[in-house]
């Protein structure tokens, strides 16, 4: 049975309210276990143990929020060790332009040079999906589709 571990910082809640839709559409797919996690709350041995990893961050400064990216600073202890996982980010940010791809493209990076995969979508966010302010519907679908698309890539995929 593969595993999927959903990370994430929020501090005004709506990138956790993201999580919980991600983790609702991961869940929606039979044959993987689903782990929901606080980035600060997570450990490496985690990380090496799930065959997805999902992670979201609000937006700061244009960049992930200092415990995404000390999670990926730890991460380098198990360098090597993420090949050939699935991956996936979403993120929040208060305004349009707000920087919320740049956040996404900063997770997919450090995904990326741990050898991980990632998939992108021809439909609605592109990168991952991503909150002006509280998650409406349209958001809420999004991540959902996140959940369920990385947990059937991670049910298709050989166990790592």
């Amino acid at each position: 049975m593969g595993k999927i571990g959903i990370v994430y910082y929020s501090r005004g809640g709506n990138t956790e309210k993201m999580a919980h839709a991600v983790y609702e559409g991961a869940k929606s797919e039979a044959g993987v276990e689903v782990e929901l996690k606080k980035a600060e709350e997570t450990s490496l041995d985690e990380l090496t143990r799930w065959d997805g990893i999902i992670v979201g961050s609000p937006t700061y400064y244009g960049l992930p929020a200092a415990p995404v990216k000390e999670l990926f600073d730890r991460s380098v202890k198990r360098h090597g060790m993420l090949e050939g996982k699935v991956g996936g980010a979403f993120s929040s940010s208060a305004n349009v332009g707000g920087g919320n791809e740049t956040t996404i493209m900063g997770i997919i990076q450090m995904m990326l040079i741990h050898g991980m995969i990632v998939k992108g979508s021809s439909k609605g966010d592109h990168y991952g999906p991503v909150s002006l302010g509280e998650p409406d519907e349209r958001v809420k679908k999004q991540c959902k589709n996140l959940g369920a698309t990385i947990a059937k890539m991670v049910k298709k995929m050989p166990i790592c």
